[in-house]
């Protein structure tokens, strides 16, 4: 019965990622269609407003940062099912970003605003690549494996966790992390950048450093000389470029 529990888990796990990070993607872009935008809603004191946007974010990023960690894992969810860390890591993330979506506060106001036609849809087109590499990019390192569904799956089929292998396919030729870069074309092409929309970038931005920071401390640890020759050959987040190093 656990691992039925486990996949089913794992499966509720996958589908919320799949949903809220969708949503993300739609939300921080002006889409007429869209019911909620980042900048949409009533304008309230700028100071309270600025407040309740960096908790989110910081809630968002600590989340994600604690839960990540070896010791996070080891000590606070030692004795659960790898599905079921992984699963649990899944909602939790999905969890934020729908508080996120739910609580953002919206600052009058904008940073630029590409009224132009040809403003509009370059800034589209960004936004489209930026978004599309960051999800080609899950496949190239096991998509579903990413998202904790292989991982309900193996504890269903009773099957043993595969060897951690280090891989440099697809993107990952020409950049270190390509789902991040992709994502952070994502968030910052747009045609009208909005305060609170900047505050989100920028606190993204600075979370996806951080976080890559300690991801390749971890990296460096379990694959050793192998990574770090791959740090020497491969930019981080831009490619053809050598200016850009962890």
């Amino acid at each position: 019965m656990k691992r039925y529990l486990d996949f089913t888990y794992s499966f509720v796990g996958y589908v919320l990622s799949i949903f809220t990070l969708t949503l993300l993607i739609l939300w921080v872009y002006p889409w007429p269609f869209m019911p909620i935008n980042i900048d949409l809603g009533d304008f309230n004191n700028i100071t309270t407003s600025v407040i309740i946007d960096i908790s989110l974010l910081l809630l968002f990023g600590l989340q994600h940062s604690l839960m990540a960690r070896t010791f996070f894992k080891d000590k606070v969810l030692g004795r659960l099912s790898i599905a079921t860390k992984s699963a649990t890591y899944s909602v939790s993330s999905s969890v934020c970003l729908l508080l996120i979506f739910y609580f953002w506060q919206p600052i009058e106001g904008s940073v630029w605003d590409l009224q132009s036609d040809i403003g509009f849809w370059t800034m589209t087109i960004i936004y489209l690549v930026g978004w599309i590499v960051a999800f080609i990019s899950t496949f190239a390192i096991d998509h579903f494996e990413l998202f904790g569904l292989h991982q309900g799956y193996r504890a269903l089929k009773n099957l043993p966790e595969p060897e951690v292998v280090f891989q440099k396919k697809w993107l990952y030729k020409y950049v270190r992390h390509p789902i991040q870069a992709g994502t952070l074309v994502g968030l910052w092409a747009t045609p009208s950048m909005g305060y609170s929309h900047l505050i989100l970038s920028f606190g993204m931005t600075l979370y996806v450093f951080i976080g890559l920071y300690l991801e390749e401390k971890n990296l460096v640890k379990t694959f050793g000389s192998e990574y770090e020759a791959y740090k020497n050959d491969v930019p981080m987040l831009i490619p053809f470029s050598n200016n850009i190093r962890a």
